[in-house]
């Protein structure tokens, strides 16, 4: 039998280890999409390339705001965080909690912190921060862009492509700075 780590030096290397699961997906997503229109497809397909960058750009700045104050403040470094923010994600975690119908990761109580409150976080922080974020103006921008078009998505609203490439640029800028 072969292990995971020898497995993904094969496929590393271009080398199939199993069934290809993308077809399986793109089948699936297909089928799934089928009872719409072509435009609302097309148009649906586009947007999942901007959800799936503001997951992964929102998750990373959850870590990254983690990492950083439990190095500098310790394991209870979020109770130290401004009260109204403390507060607001407490009562979204404990109203999920009650939604037992509801399954979804609901032990990190960053993951319940507003996107806008997470730029909020790092200037009330800035000492742990402010040897990689340039300045807060700097964020507090960027971050304050991002979330009117991360709100947009998540409201399934259609962005215009100079939209698209802004996020790209924000994202890219991040990345860069923070050494992603």
């Amino acid at each position: 039998m072969m292990f995971e780590a020898e497995a993904d030096g094969f496929q590393r290397a271009g080398i199939q280890i199993g069934a290809d699961g993308r077809e399986i997906e793109e089948a699936l997503l297909a089928e799934q999409l089928a009872p719409f229109g072509l435009q609302r497809r097309n148009s649906a397909l586009e947007m999942c390339r901007l959800y799936a960058l503001l997951f992964c750009f929102e998750n990373e700045i959850r870590d990254f705001i983690r990492e950083r104050l439990s190095e500098n403040e310790g394991p209870e470094w979020f109770e130290k965080l401004p009260p109204k923010i403390v507060t607001a994600a407490t009562n979204r975690r404990e109203t999920a909690m009650k939604d037992s119908w509801l399954e979804g990761q609901t032990t990190d109580i960053l993951g319940f912190v507003d996107f806008g409150h997470l730029g909020q976080i790092i200037i009330a922080k800035w000492e742990c921060f402010k040897d990689i974020v340039p300045s807060q103006h700097w964020l507090s921008q960027r971050m304050d862009e991002l979330e009117k078009s991360r709100n947009f998505i998540a409201h399934n609203r259609m962005l215009l492509p100079s939209e698209f490439n802004r996020l790209y640029m924000y994202v890219a800028d991040w990345n860069r700075v923070i050494g992603l």
